[in-house]
């Protein structure tokens, strides 16, 4: 397994020990080699590639995973949950309490690990083309795997904080003080750029080796740019982009959604990227995430639990299967795929303990598949971050956006088939709303949500969470007056009131980590509204 040390944080050196996720990953050790006598072989360029996987998730739950949970609970559809400890750093972010230094802190990791994984792809990025390559192909394909997974930790820093420092290639400390935040434009400008340039070289899912599945393809970038292009509003862009998916024939919906968040599905045909993991106990090459969304009563940590709310959202539309899938309850007695639970033996997810007694389904792990120890980085269970429903679904909003209702119809029904909804026949506003619920009854706890309602606006003109958070959103609304919920009504300890203190110009964003402010010496400014 590769250890291969060499790092900078955004501001600060520092010593980086990079371990591989998957199959494509696992390489022999190199020990501890420095800049100059590195870069000499295609080997040495291809493992520091490799270097750059393992800096989408890093080694545990508290680099990356924490800060997309904390993601879901900044939303309609989900609570802190764990109502037996403290929340800490999570509290600030989820009840949107403008504590700018708390709340930065509850950044702070997600900021320094994506700048982390900048710098090993701006290394690459900056060496590899000064080897000479036996295959200028593969070495294309090395430098387009680079710049595609620089452009995806580019695009969560600018969905989640605004425009920020642009960082192209290797910087020492002292060449990047003073340094300033690029304009959002400007940001997304280098992240489109970026994945132009690796859907250029990339290949086809399908021109794969097994070895190399996991791998950036030429329809993951095209997938990922239609979404940067989608979150800007450049409608026509983004449909070029995922016409060139969808009609390339290299991805479908599985059959049974059932399947989508099953580990023996890892890298399905419905799957575009995803994190790759390893149940490998002699490395931490796991991924955590499902035990921190457990039951307490389970091995788990209950933090990021489903809400009444959204699953409101999934009975109003007769939604049964993708509801099973998605949501697991409190004395549950039938949990799909795992026979350990019966009517004498029922799932626990205690009320006390948890806010709303229930859990993730999506991330729950079958006991026959855990391995031991389990509360431990060792779960195989690859996290999905593009699939094939979520290229259906942006088509379907860019296709009613542009006035073209039948292929958003079309889309759409696609993936309410698979759940056997009925087909949508509606237009205009009324397809974007469908559409818009479907993306929240599909994508639930994909780290979809609050960037949906963030980028969405509703007819009065404001984004959308401005209209579900607040004193008047519908979220506090349905929590503080229409909920009749038995668990989340009765358990305070979490209050009912979460996000009623969200403030419109300000928690459109998270605050800049107050810690980087300071290493910066103040050249990288705070965003609005945060003190």
């Amino acid at each position: 397994m590769k250890r291969y040390i060499l790092e900078l944080t955004f501001a600060t050196a520092c010593a980086f020990s990079l371990s591989s996720c998957s199959d494509f990953l696992e390489e022999p050790i190199l020990g501890q080699q420095g800049m100059d006598n590195y870069f000499t072989t295609e080997e040495e360029c291809a493992k520091q590639v490799i270097g750059c996987y393992q800096g989408i998730a890093c080694d545990d739950w508290w680099q990356i995973y924490k800060f997309y949970n904390a993601s879901e609970m900044c939303t309609d559809d989900a609570w802190m949950g764990n109502t037996t400890q403290d929340a800490g750093d999570y509290r600030h972010l989820t009840m949107y309490t403008g504590n700018t230094i708390e709340a930065g802190n509850a950044c702070q990791n997600f900021w320094q690990y994506r700048y982390k994984g900048i710098l090993q792809c701006n290394i690459a990025i900056q060496k590899i083309p000064g080897l000479t390559f036996n295959n200028e192909t593969y070495k294309q394909r090395l430098l387009g795997e680079a710049k595609f997974l620089r452009a995806y930790q580019y695009f969560e820093l600018v969905r989640n904080f605004g425009g920020v420092p642009l960082i192209k290639e290797l910087k020492m400390p002292n060449e990047i003080k003073g340094i300033t935040r690029a304009s959002v434009a400007d940001s997304y400008a280098m992240i489109e750029q970026d994945l132009l340039d690796a859907i250029a070289v990339l290949p086809l899912r399908s021109a794969q080796s097994s070895a190399d599945i996991g791998r950036a393809t030429k329809g993951a970038a095209q997938g990922l740019l239609a979404k940067v292009y989608l979150y800007q509003e450049k409608y026509k862009e983004a449909e070029a982009q995922l016409q060139a998916v969808i009609n390339s024939n290299e991805y479908k919906l599985l059959p049974n959604f059932g399947d989508v968040w099953s580990m023996d599905h890892n890298n399905s045909e419905e799957s575009l990227f995803e994190i790759q993991t390893s149940g490998e106990i002699s490395y931490n090459l796991g991924q955590r995430y499902s035990v921190v969304v457990g039951s307490r009563d389970d091995s788990g940590w209950s933090w990021g639990l489903p809400s009444s709310y959204l699953e409101k959202a999934f009975t109003d539309e007769g939604d049964d299967i993708r509801l099973l899938w998605t949501i697991l309850h409190h004395n549950q007695t039938y949990v799909p795929n795992d026979n350990t639970w019966s009517a004498t033996n029922p799932y626990i997810i205690t009320p006390s303990k948890h806010k709303s007694a229930r859990c993730n389904m999506k991330l729950y792990i079958p006991m026959a598949k855990r391995v031991k120890p389990y509360d431990a980085p060792h779960v195989a269970l690859n996290y999905r971050l593009l699939r094939y429903a979520d290229i259906l679904l942006m088509y379907a909003e860019v296709e009613n956006q542009l006035g073209k209702d039948t292929e958003a119809q079309q889309a759409l029904n696609q993936v309410r088939k698979r759940v056997n909804l009925a087909n949508v026949t509606t237009t205009g506003k009324q397809l974007r709303d469908a559409i818009r619920k479907e993306r929240r009854l599909e994508l639930a706890f994909e780290n979809n949500r609050l960037y949906d309602l963030r980028r969405w606006k509703d007819d009065n003109g404001k984004a959308a969470i401005c209209n579900v958070m607040g004193p008047n959103g519908s979220w506090v609304i349905y929590n503080t007056k229409t909920s009749t919920d038995q668990y989340e009504k009765s358990n305070q300890n979490e209050s009912s009131s979460e996000g009623s203190a969200f403030t419109e110009g300000r928690d459109e964003l998270f605050p800049i980590p107050n810690s980087e402010i300071i290493l910066s010496g103040g050249s990288i400014k705070q965003n609005p509204g945060y003190n």
